[in-house]
């Protein structure tokens, strides 16, 4: 009985963006193109563009290499021929096709940087191209490490340095003025051991004078009733020093008031900051005088 085995026809063709009939000048420049776009370096944490390049490398590495894309062509053809037939994949006989000496995942791993399981099923016990052949596929990353840094809101707005001691070596690190819980900042080659990243992944702790939304911050003040009522100025806190804030007269309990480009500064825009806003909080006297009362009373009867 035929062995049955599951695997999905990888179109390297079509992962290339390049005709059956391309020159091999042809799949260099359609692979060096999309590699460059594709690339690790130009796209830190993103996953989907990671895994676009290792099918890339994976396509290129078949196609670029007369042997292996003669053998790919004609499984191409076979498996066509098999699917206008009204084959399905389920059932394509795979076991024709299978590499006459299968390697074990490790050494994949070491001569080709973690291929699919088709490359390592039809082409494993093939030899590998030339080390110059390859020159375009970078080499495997060491793995990037990521350390907690705890800041204040105001290291935050006004941006701070840090100095860290990794390996018995020293470090002055900036922060940036607008960085928020969860901006990372990337220090290349000084991860523990030597040549891997490090991320300092920046918490911004809670300051007791300001709520922070994104770029805008909110505080309270208080004013007595009399202000309320009457109106006046007030001093307001900034993370930049006291301002005055101008009240209206007849200003309500909770009323909140805008102070345009008083928040914090933009991450990678520092001369443009968010906003201000201030929620006037009324106090109302517990005790009163026989004179306020007085006068108040007058007030009442008014």
């Amino acid at each position: 009985m035929r062995r049955i085995i599951s695997m999905e026809y990888k179109d390297y063709y079509k992962t290339l963006g390049v005709d059956k009939n391309a020159s091999a000048e042809e799949i260099k420049k359609a692979f060096r193109k999309q590699a460059l776009k594709y690339h690790p370096d130009r796209n830190p944490g993103n996953k989907q563009a990671e895994e676009k390049f290792k099918e890339l490398n994976e396509a290129y590495e078949v196609l670029s290499d007369a042997e292996k894309r003669r053998r790919y062509d004609q499984l191409g053809d076979s498996y066509t021929a098999w699917q206008q037939r009204g084959g399905s994949p389920g059932n394509f006989n795979w076991d024709q096709w299978g590499s006459a000496r299968q390697v074990s995942a490790e050494e994949l791993d070491e001569m080709f940087g973690g291929f699919s399981d088709f490359f390592s099923f039809i082409f494993g016990g093939m030899p590998q191209q030339g080390r110059s052949q390859r020159a375009a596929r970078p080499q495997r990353r060491p793995a990037a490490y990521e350390h907690k840094l705890t800041i204040s809101l105001m290291e935050a707005y006004h941006g701070s340095e840090r100095l860290l001691e990794i390996d018995n070596r020293r470090y002055q690190v900036k922060i940036p003025a607008g960085a928020k819980t969860g901006t990372k900042i990337r220090l290349a080659g000084i991860g523990p051991g030597g040549g891997s990243d490090l991320y300092l992944v920046v918490e911004v702790a809670s300051d007791p004078r300001f709520e922070r939304s994104g770029d805008d911050l909110t505080t309270e003040a208080k004013i007595d009733l009399l202000t309320a009522v009457l109106g006046g100025e007030i001093p307001v806190e900034t993370p930049s020093g006291k301002v005055l804030l101008t009240i209206p007269p007849g200003t309500q309990p909770g009323q909140k008031f805008r102070l345009a480009g008083r928040g914090m500064p933009r991450l990678r825009a520092p001369d443009s900051h968010g906003d201000l806003y201030v929620i006037v909080k009324v106090e109302i006297p517990r005790k009163l005088s026989p004179q306020q009362r007085e006068l108040y009373e007058k007030l009442s009867r008014l």
